[in-house]
Parts: C-alpha cells; structure tokens; sequence
C-alpha cells in the first residue's frame, strides 16, 4: 500500500471531456474528501478560447501542417508546458511557502507522484526543477497498464476516463471516434475549432504570423469532419500490438499528462513524421 498523499492536484486546460469533470467531482466527493486529501484545481485558461482569441498570449498546439509545396509538418507542442506544467509549478511553489518570483531554499521540496505504468516506462521523467522530485509508484509497484485496469474495477471504477483536451492533436483514430459516437455536441464542438484553426491561431494571425500552409487537429491533414478516423492503421497495430490495436477498435482512449505527454511519434502516425 502507498502512503496518504496531502494533495492531488489536476491542471485543468479548460477544454477536457465532461466526462472527465464528472469523474473528477465523483473522486472528490466519493474518495478523496473522506480521506481527507484536497484536490487542488489549477489553471492557466481556456485552450480552445485563449486560440480564437487575437487579443490572447497562446501557447501553441502541436496541429498538422500541409505547406503550399505539399510539405508536411507540425507546430510547436507549447500547450503541456503553459496550461499543465505551469500551473502545477505556481501551486506547489505556493504549498511550499515561496510563490513566483521568491526564490525556493536548496533542499526544500516536494515528492511528486506521477502514474505511469510500465507499459509506458519511457515517459517517466524528472521535473526540471530542484523543487519538485517525481516518482513514479506504478513502476516502482512493477504495474501494467491492465493491473490498473483491474484494480480500478475492483473499487467500481471500470469506467474512469482519461484525461485530455477535446481537440489534442495527438488524439488517434479511437479517440476521434469515441467522442463522435458518444457525445455529439463536443464532436461539433472539435470539428467547429477544427475549420477555425485552418489558418493557425488567431493572435499569430492578428501579429502577422501566417501559416505558410494549412493547420489541421488530424495527422490526416484534412477537415476533421472528413478524416479518416474509422481507419485503424497498419502502423497502429505495428506500433502497438494486436492487442493494442485490439483495444483501439473497442474505443480505449490515450490521455495527455505533465511531464509524460504524448509525442507525435506515440500517436502512432502513418509516416507524417515531419516537423515544421
């Protein structure tokens, strides 16, 4: 058994499924107030608003390019750093005593729990800061990814969804079709921020730093409305495994997390592999 933490913490982005809401009000109601653990929401803004909005300072998103040349490639993924990272430094500074800009002591810190299992060992890492130590008990416990699962579902939470952005470009082909089959309004709501990032964000637009191309939130490059997300890949199940690729058709979803944010090579991607 793991020590009681003080505290949870959860870097909301503004933009997350309302299932996860609902499932982080249930963990606050159901677990963590009777066992006397806050959960500390932190923010650094909307995502999805602070894009659309010209007069907005916006942390880019990793979307798809397709240049006029027929070249591929990315933006830069600022999004983890701005609206999780952030504001998980500013509280824990605050927890600690010594808030922006006080310098913290040599040797104060906090002991930091990050829950990744051993399916994906590659991405743990340490914080970038002497204030903060990760861990990682789900590796230390030497947990896959099932035993989660399992032990979810013994404590009646077989159906707790992963967290990430609605629109998160990293989404595969089982996420755009899990939020399309099962909740309507927040697939109108992705495929209208879709067409509105064609031309990139709107303050990089409103300063005169045009897209040289096309922006897209589907490695496919094309309309979301259009994209090909009831394909799962022949990458895919190389990448990942029949069993994996299996777990994709049934709707398993990835989430994006500080410091173990998925990469545009964990997408498993069909060789778009080019960077802008």
């Amino acid at each position: 058994m793991l020590p009681k933490v003080d505290y949870a913490i959860f870097a909301d982005t503004g933009w997350e499924p309302e299932s996860v809401y609902n499932h982080l009000d249930r963990l606050e109601r159901e677990i963590a107030a009777p066992a006397g653990i806050p959960i500390l929401r932190v923010s650094s803004g909307n995502i999805r608003n602070d894009a659309l909005n010209p007069d907005h300072r916006f942390a880019s998103m990793p979307l798809y390019i397709l240049n006029r040349g027929g070249q591929l490639g990315m933006t830069r993924r600022q999004c983890t750093g701005e609206y999780k990272v952030k504001p998980i430094k500013k509280m824990i500074r605050k927890l600690l005593g010594y808030p922006y800009p006080t310098r913290v002591p040599k040797g104060v810190f906090v002991e930091q729990w990050i829950g990744i299992s051993t399916d994906e060992f590659h991405r743990a890492k340490d914080a970038d800061v002497q204030y903060m130590r990760n861990l990682h008990p789900l590796i230390e416990m030497d947990w896959s990814r099932p035993d989660c699962v399992r032990y979810l579902a013994s404590l009646g939470l077989s159906d707790t969804p992963k967290s990430s952005c609605l629109g998160c470009p990293f989404h595969g082909n089982a996420q755009w079709r899990h939020i399309r089959d099962t909740s309507p309004a927040e697939w109108e709501d992705v495929v209208e921020f879709d067409a509105a990032i064609r031309k990139g964000n709107a303050r990089a637009n409103a300063t005169g730093n045009t897209l040289l191309g096309e922006a897209f939130l589907h490695r496919s490059r094309v309309p979301l409305s259009q994209a090909p997300i009831d394909h799962v890949t022949a990458a895919e199940r190389a990448a990942l495994g029949e069993d994996a690729a299996s777990e994709l058709e049934d709707g398993v979803v990835n989430g994006c997390s500080p410091w173990s944010c998925r990469s545009e090579a964990d997408a498993v991607q069909d060789d778009f592999g080019l960077t802008a």
